[in-house]
């Protein structure tokens, strides 16, 4: 059985999660948080960050090789279209997601989320760089219901757990939903995917996480 290691508040390990759940792949979970400093963790990630998987074969480090891996494992129900050009798309959309959106914004988390100070500079560059990088995801992305056009993809489990955080961080720090504002209406499409099974599991498991984390103060 897989074991999927790091906890249900990380975006990234909740991507993993969403994949497993709508493959249907039997899996165990296990709380790792990041920055261990405990060899067998170092052992399967060796920056200790979350999340990571343990197999049968060993371990994989990463979300996106993560996901390709089960996606090879099970291919139905099939997350990647069969025609390679089109996978491609559904692939090139979450490198701009993860890259392009989530990792500038991830700068302010630690003001939006952990009471840390940012100064005005790094906001602003921020600012510039995510709404340039908007623009050019208004370009890939197709929402035909999905971000990647008709069918549930990888792409989805990469927007799905993302583009709130994108969104609710800028407007917590900036004062301004950036997606928002340049017309990516992420909380449509967030209500739109709640219906589905893994969603719900995703994200009951996230809200319970956050109360418990809340309640130890």
């Amino acid at each position: 059985m897989i074991t999927l290691c790091g906890f249900p508040i990380s975006n990234y390990y909740n991507k993993v999660k969403l994949v497993l759940l709508e493959k249907n792949i039997d899996f165990q979970e296990e709380v790792v948080m990041t920055g261990s400093k405990d060899e067998a963790v170092l052992r399967d990630s060796p920056l200790a960050k979350v999340p990571f998987i343990r197999t049968a074969q060993g371990a994989l480090c990463e979300s996106q090789v993560i996901v390709e891996y089960l996606e090879q494992l099970q291919p139905s129900p099939a997350l990647l279209p069969a025609d390679p050009f089109a996978a491609a798309k559904v692939r090139e959309l979450c490198t701009y997601i993860d890259l392009h959106l989530e990792l500038v914004a991830r700068e302010l988390y630690g003001a939006a989320y952990f009471g840390r100070s940012v100064d005005e500079a790094t906001k602003e560059r921020v600012r510039t760089q995510l709404a340039r990088h908007i623009e050019g995801f208004k370009r890939l992305a197709r929402f035909e219901p999905f971000v990647a056009g008709s069918a549930f993809t990888l792409a989805d489990c990469c927007a799905y757990v993302s583009l709130p955080l994108v969104g609710a961080t800028t407007k917590t720090v900036l004062g301004q939903d950036l997606l928002m504002e340049a017309g990516v209406d992420w909380k449509g499409y967030f209500k739109a995917l709640s219906s589905r099974p893994s969603v719900q599991r995703v994200e009951a498991d996230r809200k319970a996480a956050i109360a418990a984390r809340a309640a130890k103060g």
